[in-house]
């Protein structure tokens, strides 16, 4: 697939996480999510959360030292978690997992785990 097509692709995705009560819902589901920069203002509420993502910064306003190191953590949970995610579609367990969706969770934590350890070997 063409870079032109995968950006216009990723727009649309974008354009309809805006437009619906994505954020309500997480609210409602008591669930939170990690975003990049691409999701900064998508949050209704700035008082209380759902999406948290990092700080960008403008031409004139530049980041302080302090929203940096912000961005650094937010940026670590996403590598990781990214990084589950393509362990996961790679072992092609998503698509394998033909049992009961109580018990997937459980699996997925496992091999999550183990991943990692292995990772850090």
């Amino acid at each position: 697939m063409g870079g032109r097509q995968r950006r216009g692709l990723q727009a649309v995705h974008d354009h309809r996480i805006r437009r619906s009560a994505f954020t309500a819902k997480l609210r409602d589901a008591g669930v939170g999510a990690i975003g990049d920069l691409g999701f900064v203002g998508l949050d209704d509420d700035p008082d209380d959360p759902v999406i948290i993502t990092g700080k960008k910064a403008a031409r004139k306003r530049p980041l302080t030292d302090a929203q940096k190191e912000a961005n650094k953590l937010v940026s670590r949970e996403r590598a990781a978690n990214e990084h589950a995610f393509a362990d996961l579609k790679a072992w092609r367990i998503l698509a394998k997992v033909r049992m009961n969706a109580r018990h997937a969770t459980d699996l997925l934590r496992a091999l999550l785990v183990l991943t990692r350890l292995q990772v850090t070997r």
